[in-house]
């Protein structure tokens, strides 16, 4: 993985990016991370269950995802006896990988400006 486990909201300092595609289309971390857990596991409820969120909210977020690109992110096959599953098509595949390549290139392109806000902040804090 090269960026940190899941959005972790303890890490300091920290760039989040939200990405705007259109009036109702936004890719940020949250949905990054649910993209990457469905490829990391094959399910959508495992997927949420990891990020503390319902297979409702999740296959919400899902859905949203599937109807705002030009083809589907995640195709999915109904439980069942055999179970179900889920997987990243090659577009979310590629949404995934250029979503994520735009935080490390931002993250690394912002990286000594956060350090020196960051140490402003510390200072602040300490005094």
């Amino acid at each position: 993985m090269t960026h940190p486990p899941l959005h972790d909201p303890d890490l300091y300092p920290r760039l989040q990016l939200r990405l705007y595609l259109g009036p109702d289309c936004w890719i940020g971390p949250g949905k990054a991370d649910l993209l990457e857990l469905i490829d990391r596991t094959g399910s959508i409820s495992e997927a949420g269950r990891r990020m503390g969120m319902s297979y409702k909210r999740a296959w919400s977020l899902v859905e949203g995802l599937n109807r705002s690109f030009a083809e589907p992110l995640v195709s999915s096959e109904r439980g069942g006896a055999g179970g179900g599953g889920a997987a990243l098509t090659r577009q979310g595949q590629e949404v995934l990988r250029r979503f994520r390549g735009i935080e490390a290139a931002a993250q690394e392109g912002a990286a000594a400006d956060m350090a020196a806000l960051h140490a402003l902040h510390v200072r602040k804090i300490s005094e």
